[in-house]
């Protein structure tokens, strides 16, 4: 049996990847803990693409949880370790924000955006999608935190996530229910 404890932690401290060991509340674990919880928002989501016209919708999930598993490594390494970081593996490259962009526009492309907010809800999928997209903005506010305290060693990954949570905005609306009550948002009054 391999064993998933290893007592180190029990300190209240947690080991980055490459950068020795930082609290549990520093605010480098907290940026990629919050990438964790979007990871975990979104496998909620893939789970519920069921049908075979979701295929794509499950296809573009999982290939954004693999990348922010790449998010989430840059993060855990301390930045004057950066150089140890592999392009694409442990380090977010400007194609791949790039290729979020192209993905963004394509599913754009197949929704009519109301002319309100979108009260999230129109489906059970695409609100599981809006608790991702929201567990996405907390991650780029502790990353914007962590950049003002420590710095990054890249932009890159700010930028990507930014573009993640336009992505998960776009795949909550393509799976919403074209039904005009869902879009109603914000009532002036």
């Amino acid at each position: 049996m391999v064993r998933i404890y290893t007592r180190k932690g029990d300190d209240g401290t947690t080991t980055l990847w490459y950068g020795g060991r930082v609290p549990k509340t520093d605010l480098r674990t907290e940026a990629y803990g919050s990438i964790d919880e979007a990871n975990a928002a979104l496998g909620v989501a893939r789970a519920m693409c069921k049908s075979d016209n979701q295929r794509d919708l499950h296809s573009t999930i999982l290939s954004l949880q693999q990348e922010l598993f790449v998010a989430g490594a840059e993060l855990a390494t301390a930045p004057e370790a950066a150089e140890r970081l592999e392009d694409g593996i442990s380090r977010i490259t400007d194609g791949m924000v790039d290729a979020l962009e192209v993905d963004i526009d394509r599913y754009m492309r197949q929704v009519d955006l109301p002319p309100q907010f979108v009260i999230p809800g129109g489906t059970e999928l695409s609100a599981a999608l809006d608790v991702a997209r929201t567990a996405i903005r907390r991650a780029e506010r502790r990353l914007v935190e962590l950049r003002e305290s420590e710095g990054l060693a890249s932009e890159t990954v700010l930028r990507y996530l930014n573009r993640a949570s336009d992505l998960v905005f776009a795949l909550a609306r393509f799976a919403d229910e074209p039904n005009p009550q869902l879009f109603e948002g914000r009532k002036g009054g």
